[in-house]
């Protein structure tokens, strides 16, 4: 003959319905030596933070990035590439209107502001570290970059 046991299964479901109804994330009953835990598991979703995009979107002529070297690996060897700072949207303009900071084949003096990395909302001007000749631009307007990839190369 099956005992009977002394937990009431009608108890626990209302204890469990209580907990779906409101922002509990466990229920505990105790009557004499009879204690009953009634607790629920909240599983957190992680989202990475995504760059948000700036007010202007990318205009469509600069989709495409300008003459990106063939090797991508050759590029960030190069003594004269230039590195992101930071994680974060590189853009080529200051603006969807306006023409680009720089272009293939422009010479940029040291110290001149030769893109824009937005980080946290907060647009960061990316400057030559020296003068020379701009051989190659490894970003699109608008791209996503992480902190120490190549963005263009100065000779």
């Amino acid at each position: 003959m099956a005992t009977k046991s002394p937990i009431d299964p009608e108890l626990v479901r209302e204890m469990a319905q209580l907990i779906n109804e409101t922002d509990l994330t466990e229920i505990e009953v105790q009557k004499g030596d009879l204690r009953i835990r009634v607790a629920r598991t909240i599983t957190a979703t992680v989202m990475a933070p995504v760059a948000a995009a700036p007010a202007f979107a990318p205009a469509p002529a600069a989709a495409a990035p300008a003459a990106a070297p063939a090797d991508a690996k050759a590029a960030a060897a190069h003594p004269g590439t230039v590195n992101s700072p930071m994680v974060g949207t590189a853009y080529r303009r200051p603006s969807p209107e306006a023409k680009p900071f720089i272009e293939v084949g422009q010479e940029v003096k040291a110290g001149e502001r030769v893109l824009l990395v937005e980080a946290m909302k907060t647009f960061n001007d990316i400057v030559a570290p020296r003068g020379g000749k701009v051989v190659a631009i490894l970003v699109e307007d608008g791209q996503p970059v992480e902190y120490g990839e190549p963005l263009l190369v100065i000779e």
